[in-house]
């Protein structure tokens, strides 16, 4: 029997949920996933969304990049496949998937060197 007295002790969530950078981590690499498990990709959104603003300056630089990543790689996605209808499409599609992979590698490498993401808000590298 427990102790009434006794206030449980707050559970600790794993840190790769927390905001940080093996959260970056984790978001970066669900990304990556995505080009094999569609679905990792949301859930790489999802997290860097409910993370954004609550970290250090330097890695807040990486919530954005990784946000507008996702988003604008989206909005090609999605030009690319309405100009699948003219062909022009099936070059596009090609370029916007490399664009997200070497946007997301880049962010690896600068998140495992500590670095900020120079122009988070830039649309190109």
């Amino acid at each position: 029997m427990t102790n009434p007295d006794q206030t449980p002790e707050p559970r600790q969530t794993d840190r790769w949920l927390e905001p940080g950078k093996t959260n970056l981590q984790v978001i970066y690499v669900l990304y990556l996933a995505s080009f094999v498990i569609g679905i990792t990709g949301i859930v790489g959104i999802v997290l860097a969304h409910l993370n954004s603003g609550k970290s250090e300056a330097w890695l807040e630089s990486h919530y954005t990049w990784t946000i507008r990543t996702f988003w604008l790689g989206l909005l090609g996605a999605l030009v690319s496949g309405l100009l699948m209808i003219v062909m022009i499409g099936m070059l596009l599609m090609p370029l916007v998937a490399l664009w997200v992979i070497i946007r997301t590698i880049v962010g690896l490498q600068k998140l495992g060197r500590n670095e900020a993401i120079a122009n988070p808000k830039s649309w190109l590298l």
